[in-house]
């Protein structure tokens, strides 16, 4: 996968950064873009120090201009972009009945509208090579529901819905399009929800996955490397559950 450039969104923290470790480990230069510039900062000044190529952008996905100004920067720095795996995402819990529009609209424009810029603006560099890898990182809440997180459920059932539209839809370039929606993954997303007391403890959560365990961001990383390599060259529109079981 050697100069086969990789843009890995929400890549500053929990599976996002373990992504970007994995495909620079398999011969990517990797574009880290979060939300937390100083966070992708960081991870790109590791990625370099283990002799990868990186870069570092602070954007929020859900900011068409400023989506299209980081991809623009990663073709000056790194060159074409052949990958694009969009883990930005913003979480939240809430009864339905007390939602607001805005909470509402603002989980949207995150989840699906900021996973629609990105595939938008990297899709060009991938069909004019005739060569593509896309991974789009959803939740098992979108095939299960969630109870107090129906606008996080939507916006990540409309992720899955564009992954195999766009799966179907570029097929003829090259261009594999897939999702992985995770299910008790160890990440600080999760942490900050049990802070909060919206999730479970650990032990409580391992008790409803048939492996007995929560997962982590290497074992997610792990699915996003295998389907954005050549072996993977004839998956496409398909959801990949990395979930222990929780979800068959």
């Amino acid at each position: 996968m050697t100069d086969r450039i990789a843009v890995v969104t929400g890549g500053a923290s929990g599976m996002g950064r373990a992504t970007c470790h994995e495909l620079a480990k398999r011969g990517c230069p990797v574009a880290v873009l979060d939300l937390d510039g100083e966070g992708a900062g960081e991870v790109a000044e590791r990625l370099r120090s283990s002799g990868a190529g990186a870069l570092g952008i602070g954007v929020d996905v859900a900011d068409r201009p400023a989506v299209n100004e980081a991809f623009a920067e990663v073709r000056a720095d790194l060159g074409a972009v052949s990958i694009l795996v969009t883990s930005a995402g913003l979480t939240g819990f809430v009864p339905f009945r007390e939602m607001t529009l805005d909470a509402w609209h603002r989980m949207l424009e995150v989840n699906l509208t900021g996973t629609f810029n990105c595939c938008q603006a990297a899709i060009d560099d991938m069909v004019a090579t005739g060569w593509g890898r896309i991974v789009t990182i959803s939740s098992s809440s979108a095939q299960r529901g969630s109870p107090r997180m129906a606008h996080y459920a939507a916006s990540k059932g409309g992720v899955i819905a564009l992954t195999k539209s766009l799966a179907r839809e570029f097929a003829p370039f090259g261009i594999t399009v897939n999702n992985i929606p995770p299910s008790g993954i160890e990440t600080p997303m999760l942490r900050t929800s049990q802070d909060h007391g919206d999730l479970q403890s650990d032990e409580a959560m391992a008790r409803s996955i048939p492996l007995g365990h929560l997962g982590t961001a290497e074992d997610i990383a792990a699915a996003v490397g295998f389907l954005c390599s050549d072996e993977a060259g004839f998956i496409t529109g398909q959801v990949l559950g990395v979930n222990g079981g929780s979800v068959i």
